[in-house]
């Protein structure tokens, strides 16, 4: 069975399952490359799952707009993270809904954690965020790369011709490794890459 469709997302979630959790390396590498303006920055969290990024990035001087598109994960976030101040929890799906609920002033930071593949319309919804950055900003993804993936789960994974497409139209990218995971800093104007998006195999269980 592939996740897809909302409602297996909604079960997937409503039945207590999750992600792996934001691990040390991680925290790292957003604290050297991505840390919050003086003052105080604002960041958007696309696929935000149970919420433990959005709580770490509002912990470190951020204030957070949270979203996914199954309620569940939502439901979960809020309860899970009562006591947590600056995160706005929203249930969004960024590829359809109506992008009216994000903040109209932009962000300096938007992440996408172990989400990117299970996207249908890549290169649309990856140019909309970069236009959400503002100046000095950064997207940052982070995702299982195929060459460490078992090939069960190959759908939950980025090759390097893909992870080649997400990086292209960018003015400033950097690479970095986070426990097996490829974490990408992406900076600058974003285009779109010519020709269709594909993805080269559905995405898998999680």
């Amino acid at each position: 069975m592939t996740y897809i469709a909302r409602d297996q997302w909604e079960q997937h979630f409503g039945d207590g399952k999750g992600f792996r959790q934001l691990g040390e390396r991680e925290r790292e590498l957003l604290a050297e490359h991505t840390p919050a303006p003086h003052g105080g920055g604002r960041a958007l969290e696309v696929g935000c799952g149970t919420g433990g990024l959005a709580v770490h990035l509002a912990r470190v001087g951020y204030t957070v707009d949270a979203c996914d598109f199954a309620g569940s994960a939502i439901a979960r976030a809020r309860e899970e993270h009562a006591d947590v101040a600056g995160v706005r929890w929203m249930t969004l799906d960024i590829e359809r809904d109506d992008p009216a609920p994000l903040h109209a002033e932009g962000y300096d930071l938007v992440v996408m954690r172990l989400m990117y593949p299970f996207l249908r319309e890549r290169d649309r919804v990856v140019h909309g965020l970069g236009e959400r950055l503002r100046d000095g900003g950064a997207l940052v993804v982070i995702t299982p790369v195929a060459e460490t993936t078992p090939q069960e789960r190959r759908g939950i994974a980025l090759d390097e011709d893909e992870i080649g497409l997400l990086c292209a139209g960018w003015e400033t990218v950097q690479r970095l490794d986070a426990d097996g995971l490829a974490f990408l800093v992406l900076r600058g104007p974003s285009t779109p890459t010519p020709g269709p998006s594909r993805r080269s195999r559905p995405p898998a269980t999680p």
